[in-house]
């Protein structure tokens, strides 16, 4: 099962799949401009400092590439 949707609250950044059970839960910062960048089936992108970090549907980090 992918991930189906993907919420800011707070400073966590959370990952759901279709039926709505929680996947993970990632910190960001707001205030020093990190911020979710998008999602896919598979994947979510969350813009930490001046880096872009992917997620797998398991919350283990795939990649870093810069912002």
């Amino acid at each position: 099962m992918g991930i189906g949707n993907v919420l800011e609250k707070g400073n966590l950044i959370y990952a759901y799949d279709e039926k709505n059970k929680q996947l993970f839960a990632k910190p960001f910062n707001s205030k020093n401009g990190d911020k979710l960048m998008g999602y896919t089936n598979s994947t979510v992108n969350i813009k930490k400092g001046n880096l872009v970090y992917t997620y797998d549907e398991k919350g283990k980090q795939i990649n870093a590439r810069p912002a």
